[in-house]
């Protein structure tokens, strides 16, 4: 399959679709979080923990949608473990995230033998299978992809955290946190509620794209996340903390992963490439823009991101 036809596939669209939610997310979450002033290096962790907790509810209950509230909650719980070290016991905020992504990992792991007596995976579940259309086309993939619940959800909370953000008057405190903590304090803003609060909602966003991830490999695998809580940290950084735009990059990160697995599918290699060439373009691709972005000064980061804060 050439390259131009791979563009204008059914398959293509779909792999997107289904390759930038849960890198969307998370992207989501690390706005919310990094607005109000804490940065968020531990989405990847986020990730890792709401897909093994999806994949252990839905285990456990045979109910995907179980499974789903299940990730949320995980999510949620490991942003409160995040803001009470980062906001609460007011630790370099990058210490606590990088610690927290590496008990996620050996975490997840250790439970995967404890719980399933594998290292590597868990048993396989459903997911949101009672959505599939039939057929294995690039047509039939595509109106699975659509219709799956998950894909509504990150279309539903791009534009709420949207909204929230940037249309309401919670949006106004949290920006207030996050570019001027003191004098947002002044004005009676409770700056580490606030900063908690959003911590722990944008863990309890990119909760949901663990699930979406574990769901969609209909189990779950050690270290499955492969990087894309950075990838979607990237993605915040490159649009300057802006939700909407956030969720634009990571649809080009995205498509660059879905370029990848839809030459392979359509035969030949990508015209001889080798297939491992394929799976660092995403990673590739966000070193790039990263690069490009910071040698023109194109980040505009919250004037406070970063700088610690007295309780209220």
């Amino acid at each position: 399959m050439s390259l131009a036809s791979a563009l204008f596939s059914a398959t293509f669209v779909a792999q997107t679709l289904r390759m930038a939610a849960p890198v969307g997310f998370a992207a989501l979450g690390g706005v919310l979080s990094e607005r109000a002033g804490v940065p968020n290096i531990a989405l990847e962790g986020a990730l890792l923990t709401s897909a093994f907790a999806a994949v252990a509810v839905h285990v456990a209950t045979g109910s995907a949608g179980l499974g789903l509230v299940g990730g949320v909650v995980a999510g949620a719980v490991y942003g409160a473990a995040h803001a009470g070290l980062a906001v609460g016991a007011r630790i370099d905020a990058i210490v606590s995230g990088l610690a927290l992504n590496l008990v996620a990992a050996g975490g997840t792991r250790a439970l995967l033998r404890a719980l399933y007596h594998s290292s590597a995976n868990s048993p396989s579940v459903a997911g949101f299978r009672w959505a599939a259309v039939e057929g294995g086309s690039g047509t039939a993939l595509l109106a699975r992809t659509l219709l799956d619940p998950t894909t509504w959800l990150f279309v539903g909370c791009s534009l709420a955290v949207a909204a929230l953000v940037n249309r309401s008057w919670l949006g106004l405190w949290i920006r207030a946190s996050g570019d001027d903590p003191v004098s947002a304090h002044a004005s009676g803003v409770p700056v580490a509620r606030v900063r908690a609060a959003m911590v722990v909602l944008g863990c309890a966003v990119t909760g949901l794209g663990g699930v979406a991830l574990a769901f969609e490999q209909h189990q779950f695998q050690s270290g499955m996340s492969g990087g894309r809580g950075f990838i979607a940290l990237a993605a915040v950084i490159v649009s300057g903390w802006r939700p909407l735009r956030a969720v634009g990059a990571c649809f080009v990160f995205a498509a660059l992963d879905a370029v990848g697995i839809v030459l392979q599918g359509g035969g030949g290699g990508g015209g001889g490439v080798l297939p491992h060439v394929f799976s660092a373009l995403p990673y590739v691709g966000t070193l790039v823009v990263l690069l490009v972005f910071a040698k023109r000064g194109g980040f505009a980061a919250p004037a406070g991101l970063g700088r610690s804060h007295d309780a209220d």
